[in-house]
C-alpha cells in the first residue's frame, strides 16, 4: 500500500486529478452515469452524507445504501436525490439465497416492502454475488439457487426491479471450495435467462477480464441482461497470483476498457457505472480525494471510448 502523498503524485502523473472546483455536471436522466462506490471512500462517510459527497465531487449517481435510506423514508430519499440531481445505480439484494432455509425465508418476508422502496426512489436494480465454488455439488446448487431466485424474481418483477448476478472471475474464488460453480459471463447470462426476464448480470470489468470474457460476450448478452456495471483495471499477472484487492484505477492496467465501453455503447446500456477499485485507494486518503480519483480516471477511459457523460 502506497502512502497518500505518493499515490496522489502518481495519479497526477496519469492525468486523473481535477481541480477542487472542476466537478462535472450531474448525469442526465438517461444514458450512462458514474456512481460513487464505497471502494473509493473507505466507508468514511455514510448515507445520506455519501450522496452529498457524490454530488459535490461531480458524480451523476450513487450506489444506494438500502437500510439507512429506508430509515430516512421514501419521501426524504426522493427529495435528497432530486435536490442533488443524482441517479441510483443499484442496491444489494437483502436476501441470503445460499444460506439455511429459515435464513432465506426471513429475507423473503421483507423483500416485497424493500423492493417497493427501491422502485419508489427510482433505483429499480439490485445485485447479488453468485457462488463461484461451493461445498455443494454444482447440480444441487443450481437446482436450489434457481428455485430460490425464481421466487425472488417474481417479487422483484411486481415492483419493476431487476436483479444482477455477479460472476467472479479470478482463480482464487474458483478454488476455495471443492465444487466449481458459475464463474464465466456466458454461463451467468444463461443462468439468468433460466430464472426470468428481469434477471441479468453485474458486469464487473475486473471479473470480465479474469474470467476470459470478451467484447463479443457483452454484445451477445445485450442490454436486457446487463443490470449494472462495476469498473476497475488490472495489472498483468498470472491467474495464481491474482487477489481481489489488487485492483487498479481505470486506465492504469491492461484491461481493454475502451472495447468494454464501446460494446456497452453498442448495445445501448444506459445505467450506472460504479468504480470499484478495491485495494487501490490509500487508507489515509480522504473520502473526497478518493472519490475524485475514481471519477477522473473513469471519465478519462470513457472519453477514450467515445462515451460522453
Amino acid at each position: 500500500m502506497v502512502n497518500r502523498r505518493d499515490f496522489v503524485k502518481s495519479a497526477a502523473g496519469l492525468g486523473v486529478l481535477t481541480a477542487v472546483t472542476g466537478a462535472v455536471a450531474a448525469a442526465p436522466a438517461t444514458g450512462m452515469f458514474l456512481a460513487l462506490n464505497t471502494a473509493l471512500t473507505g466507508n468514511k462517510v455514510q448515507w445520506p452524507e455519501s450522496a452529498r459527497l457524490a454530488a459535490r465531487v461531480g458524480y451523476g449517481g450513487i450506489d444506494l445504501n438500502l437500510n439507512p435510506a429506508m430509515k430516512e423514508g421514501i419521501d426524504a430519499t426522493r427529495a435528497l436525490l432530486a435536490d442533488l440531481k443524482l441517479r441510483t445505480s443499484f442496491c444489494s439484494l437483502p436476501v441470503n439465497t445460499t444460506g439455511a432455509d429459515e435464513v432465506f425465508q426471513k429475507g423473503m418476508s421483507t423483500l416485497d416492502e424493500r423492493a417497493k422502496f427501491v422502485s419508489a426512489v427510482g433505483c429499480g436494480r439490485m445485485m447479488m454475488v453468485l457462488p463461484t465454488s461451493s461445498e455443494t455439488p454444482a447440480d444441487e446448487l443450481h437446482k436450489m439457487l434457481k428455485a430460490r431466485l425464481t421466487a425472488v424474481a417474481e417479487v422483484l418483477a411486481k415492483n419493476n426491479v431487476r436483479l444482477g448476478l455477479e460472476f467472479l472471475g479470478p482463480l482464487m474464488f474458483r478454488t476455495r471450495a471443492p465444487h466449481e460453480f458459475i464463474w464465466r459471463m456466458n454461463d451467468a447470462v444463461a443462468f439468468a435467462k433460466e430464472i426470468g426476464p428481469n434477471i441479468g448480470v453485474v458486469l464487473d470489468s475486473w471479473h470480465w477480464h479474469h474470467s476470459g470474457a470478451t467484447v463479443e460476450d457483452i454484445i451477445a448478452a445485450g442490454k436486457s441482461r446487463i443490470v449494472t456495471i462495476h469498473l476497475s483495471d488490472a495489472a498483468k499477472m498470472v491467474p495464481e497470483d491474482v487477489k481481489d484487492n489488487q485492483r487498479l484505477l481505470p486506465g492504469e492496467g491492461v484491461i481493454n476498457l475502451v472495447g468494454f465501453f464501446q460494446a456497452l455503447k453498442r448495445i445501448g446500456y444506459e445505467d450506472g457505472v460504479s468504480p470499484e477499485v478495491i485495494g487501490r485507494i490509500p487508507a489515509d486518503m480522504s473520502a473526497e480525494d478518493g472519490a475524485k480519483l475514481g471519477l477522473d480516471a473513469s471519465l478519462a477511459v470513457m472519453r477514450k471510448a467515445g462515451i460522453a457523460i
